[in-house]
C-alpha cells in the first residue's frame, strides 16, 4: 500500500513538472510563433477580430523588405531595411572585433598582473554596465555633432564599446585566472615574454572562452536600440531602429514589421546553432576541475 502511494505520488509530481515545462515552453515560444505567423498574413488577416490561426500565407511581407511595394495597399515610400540590415553586420562586427582586440590585453593584465587599485579598476570597468544609458548618450551625441560622428559606422562601433568591452574583459578575466598558473609559468622558463605567453598559450586554452564572449557580445551589439536611436540616421540605422520605421503617421505595416523581425532574428539563430557546442563549452569552463 506503502509502495503503491509513494508510486501514484512520484506519478503526480512528474505530470507537474512537466505540465510546469510545457507552460513555460508556451510562454516563451509563443511571442515568436506570433510573429511569424504575423509576418505570413495579409493585412486583412492580421486586423480581424477575431485572431485568426488559420490562413493563407503570403510571403509578400518578406519580397516587400527587399523590393519594396509597388503601390497599393502599402505606402509609395518604404524603409530600407536591406541597408538597416547591412548596418547591423557593419556595427555589431566592428563593434565585437575592436572591443576583442582591446579587451583581451586588459583581461590578461587583470588577471595575471598585480599592480596598485587594480580590484577598483576592474570595478570601475564593470559599471559601465550599470549606468543608465541616458547618462552617456546625451555627452555622445553632443561630441558627436562636433566632431562629426553622429551618423557614421565608426561612431557606433565606438559608442557600442559602452555595451561591449566591460563585459569583454570581465568573460576573458574569468576565463583567463581559470587556466593555472604553472602553465604560464613554464612557457616563461622556456622564454617566452608575457605577449608569447598570452598569444601561444593562454589564447589557445582560451578559445572556447573567446567564443562565446565573441557570441554574446555580437548579440548584444545586434540586439542594441538605444544608442543608434539617438545617434544614428537613417543612413546608419540598424535592424533594431529600422523595424520601427514601418510604423508612420498613416499606418502601420504590421506584416513587413513582423518579417522585419523574423528576418533581424536569423543571424543570431544561425550563430548559436553553429557554435553551440563552444557556448557549452565556454559557460560551464572551470565549473568543474
Amino acid at each position: 500500500m506503502a509502495a503503491h502511494a509513494a508510486s501514484w505520488q512520484r506519478s503526480v509530481q512528474q505530470v507537474a513538472i512537466w505540465g510546469a515545462a510545457a507552460l513555460l515552453l508556451l510562454w516563451t515560444v509563443f511571442p515568436f510563433v506570433w510573429i511569424l505567423l504575423t509576418s505570413l498574413k495579409n493585412p486583412g488577416d492580421i486586423i480581424s477580430v477575431p485572431p485568426k490561426f488559420l490562413f493563407e500565407p503570403t510571403f509578400d511581407n518578406y519580397s516587400a523588405l527587399v523590393i519594396g511595394e509597388q503601390g497599393g495597399q502599402y505606402s509609395s515610400t518604404r524603409p530600407d531595411f536591406p541597408r538597416f540590415f547591412l548596418n547591423s553586420m557593419i556595427i555589431s562586427v566592428g563593434a565585437v572585433a575592436l572591443s576583442v582586440l582591446t579587451g583581451i590585453p586588459a583581461a590578461y593584465a587583470l588577471a595575471r598582473f598585480s599592480f596598485p587599485l587594480k580590484d577598483g579598476f576592474a570595478f570601475v570597468l564593470m559599471s559601465f554596465r550599470f549606468v543608465p544609458f541616458i547618462a552617456f548618450v546625451i555627452p555622445l551625441y553632443l561630441l558627436y555633432q562636433r566632431v562629426g560622428l553622429y551618423n557614421t559606422h565608426v561612431g557606433l562601433i565606438l559608442a557600442y564599446q559602452l555595451i561591449t568591452l566591460p563585459f569583454t574583459i570581465w568573460m576573458l578575466r574569468s576565463f583567463f585566472m581559470e587556466i593555472p598558473a604553472e602553465i604560464q609559468e613554464a612557457a616563461k622558463i622556456d622564454g617566452c615574454s608575457w605577449f608569447g605567453v598570452l598569444s601561444r598559450v593562454i589564447l589557445p586554452l582560451s578559445m572556447p572562452g573567446i567564443a562565446v564572449t565573441l557570441i554574446l557580445g555580437f548579440m548584444f551589439c545586434w540586439n542594441a536600440f538605444n544608442y543608434p536611436l539617438m545617434l544614428a540616421g537613417r543612413q546608419t540605422f540598424p535592424v533594431t531602429v529600422g523595424a520601427i520605421q514601418f510604423i508612420s503617421y498613416e499606418q502601420v505595416l504590421w506584416g513587413q514589421m513582423a518579417a522585419a523581425t523574423i528576418v533581424a532574428a536569423l543571424p543570431q539563430l544561425v550563430l548559436s546553432l553553429m557554435v553551440q557546442k563552444y557556448i557549452v563549452r565556454g559557460l560551464t569552463m572551470g565549473a568543474v576541475k
